[in-house]
């Protein structure tokens, strides 16, 4: 196999570094884990991102290591679950960097494992709010900017346990089924806007989430890390406005 020479290495990193170049991405749940490795390389690629979740001093971490790449980047600290923060944040994007281009709705729960019946009402309502009401505030607020672009990507990280019924998890399972269906609908919504809407399915990744991959999986699944889920990340930002939407791409082993 032929090696790459130092020039072809070169122009390839001068493409890799402007696929994303004058556009701005928003990334919810950026603090760390894979919301940080995605905002990471949107910025290598070129993008202007703004990174928001609930912990300030995460965010500030994120932004200095995109800072230290060159990269360009603004934090906001917000809960997706209140809806005006989740404005607030678009509208931050907007004041600051002029639009929104790409918006990556990664900010989730796992919730507890429990059996439905045996669960606490509490969490269940939690997992509901952060996974689904969540998502609801983040692209509602987020669609009038990317139709003011005339174009845009809405990427919302969705998750393996829609595919099966399992013990455990009941609420999580159920509310990533619930997102999926409203990236369905959404990519019908807007097809007409430019705007493409995608679910990506990371599989397990060693997080906090999946207590840094020590949670049980399928046997022969595929633990990731973080930077694991960045290629794919990269492939949906960078699709053709008139691409494909209402589809779901998944880095798990086996759907089912």
């Amino acid at each position: 196999m032929n090696q790459m020479t130092s020039k072809e290495a070169a122009l390839n990193k001068t493409a890799c570094s402007s696929m994303l170049a004058g556009q701005v991405a928003v990334i919810t749940g950026a603090g760390r884990g894979i919301g940080r490795a995605i905002a990471l390389a949107y910025s290598q690629a070129g993008a202007t991102v703004v990174v928001s979740a609930r912990t300030e001093s995460e965010l500030q971490a994120t932004v200095a290591l995109i800072e230290e790449i060159g990269g360009k980047a603004s934090l906001f600290v917000a809960d997706v679950v209140e809806y005006r923060q989740m404005s607030a944040l678009f509208e931050h994007a907007v004041t600051l960097h002029g639009g929104v281009d790409i918006v990556m709705v990664n900010a989730g729960v796992a919730g507890k494992s429990h059996r439905l019946h045996e669960s606490d009402p509490a969490e269940w309502y939690q997992t509901m709010n952060v996974n689904v009401i969540g998502v609801y505030n983040t692209v509602n607020t987020a669609i009038p900017h990317l139709r003011q672009r005339g174009a845009g990507k809405i990427i919302v990280t969705g998750s393996g346990t829609r595919h099966r019924a399992n013990i455990g998890r009941p609420d999580s399972a159920s509310a990533k089924s619930a997102v999926w269906m409203m990236v369905q609908v959404l990519a019908l919504e807007l097809q007409e806007f430019n705007i493409s809407v995608y679910e990506l399915i990371p599989g397990p990744v060693k997080t906090a989430l999946t207590q840094f991959g020590k949670r049980s999986f399928p046997p022969g699944e595929w633990v990731k890390e973080p930077h694991d889920v960045v290629p794919l990340a990269l492939f949906l930002a960078t699709q053709s406005d008139c691409g494909p939407t209402a589809q779901s791409y998944s880095l798990m082993r086996r759907a089912t």
